[in-house]
């Protein structure tokens, strides 16, 4: 098992907590391993055996408990008295009306909860309504970077290289990574995700009748085909639509709206809003998209070259959020910068290219920072090695060394 050692400590810092501890993200990011992990760690602090009820709703044993009033009852009766008890519910969105089994349980003495959904939808609507205030989101993601060179020990180049084509999820790390079996995995992973995670989804919004279905895979693919081809590119409805139109397939922008969600509800894509760096608000047209995993871009994007900045970026932006940013597109006047990173109310600019030693690639970089008058770091990021430097307070860094940072 690959240990995300930052998980189980964020994790573990919310233990005992009167908080309902919600895992989310891709299918086979490690949500499950990771619980398996957090339950080891319990028992080597003296948590017994009979402390811990866990249930994984991917596995046919449990089918059973897929009717809530079930799943109630089974936990209900398993509860140890005047002790805490620990209660791991994977992949709870088959559950129809979890929502219900987990409140219940929430407002009950010594309960300690903790829950894995792969698809965002699980979080709104009425388990949002009940939870309100009760429950932390910890977002997990495939391997950085730097867990991918600590578990592969490869050479720092030749692991970016790897990492550029095969991705982050875990298991890909510790397999023989021949490009049949990863794309086997990869093919495996990709149908799951369109397949059964958007059925789930599907389930629960059956239950209103107002929300439209996602009927048609292969739309849903080929939607998914074309964010992955511009990802790190301004993008609307508007503009899926006309694409789709212009390849010869009718389709209403409601329709391509309602897909692009359940995209990024299966966390395949997350959408970045740009910010008006001048006015300080969000912008509501033109977002970007950037894909969970360059594996799984790689995979549904064959035999074709992409542009080497745009994934890079694409890394970048995934970085940013593991390092506890909330991450916006920057818009000063005419110009743009790549991201506006804050945390703890401090701002961080960056910019991403694959090379800057072109003198007009150089110009065109810069030129976003040095005309942003406030004080907060500016930072490009870059693979070449020869332009690294501090220029006038824009530092430029080398983009592996940056993502193999430590962080505090």
């Amino acid at each position: 098992m690959v240990e995300r050692k930052e998980y189980l400590q964020k994790l573990w810092s919310w233990k005992d907590e009167q908080v309902i501890k919600v895992v989310t993200g891709i299918r086979r990011c490690g949500k499950s391993t990771l619980l398996k992990q957090y339950q080891n760690k319990l028992k080597s602090v003296g948590v017994t055996e009979e402390q811990i009820i866990s249930i994984n709703f991917e596995e046919l044993e449990n089918e059973p408990l897929l009717d809530y009033k079930s799943l109630y009852q089974y936990i209900k009766e398993r509860l140890c008295e005047d002790k805490m008890t620990y209660i791991f519910l994977d992949e709870i969105q088959k559950v129809t009306s979890f929502e219900k089994v987990v409140d219940s349980l929430h407002v009950k003495e010594n309960i300690d909860i903790y829950i894995t959904g792969s698809n965002a939808y699980m979080l709104s609507g009425d388990l949002a309504t009940l939870l309100t205030g009760r429950y932390v989101e910890i977002s997990m993601l495939p391997l950085s970077f730097k867990e991918y060179v600590e578990i592969t020990g490869i050479p720092k180049e030749q692991a970016f290289s790897e990492y550029m084509k095969t991705g982050g999820f875990p298991y890909i790390a510790v397999m023989d990574r021949t490009d049949e079996k990863v794309e086997i995995y990869l093919e495996g992973i990709y149908n799951t995700v369109i397949v059964r995670d958007i059925e789930d989804r599907q389930a629960r919004k059956e239950m209103n009748c107002g929300k439209r279905k996602i009927t048609d895979i292969t739309l849903l693919k080929t939607i998914a085909r074309y964010l992955a081809s511009v990802i790190g590119s301004p993008i609307s409805i508007k503009s899926i639509t006309n694409y789709l139109i212009s390849s010869g397939r009718k389709v209403s922008a409601n329709t391509v709206s309602d897909y692009v969600d359940a995209l990024t509800e299966s966390f395949i894509f997350y959408s970045v809003d740009r910010f008006d760096i001048v006015g300080k608000q969000l912008l509501k047209v033109n977002k970007k998209l950037y894909m969970v995993d360059l594996g799984l871009r790689n995979h549904i994007l064959p035999r074709k070259r992409y542009d080497l900045g745009f994934s890079i970026e694409n890394i970048v932006f995934f970085e940013l959020l593991r390092r506890g940013n909330k991450v916006n597109i920057g818009k000063y006047g005419s110009t743009e910068v790549d991201f506006v990173a804050q945390k703890q109310g401090v701002i961080v600019y960056y910019q991403v290219t694959a090379d800057m030693t072109a003198e007009e690639t150089f110009e065109r970089e810069m030129r976003p920072l040095k005309e942003i008058k406030d004080n907060y770091e500016k930072i490009v990021l870059t693979l070449d090695h020869f332009s690294l430097g501090n220029y006038d307070g824009i530092k430029v860094i080398n983009v592996i060394d940056w993502l193999l940072e430590n962080q505090i």
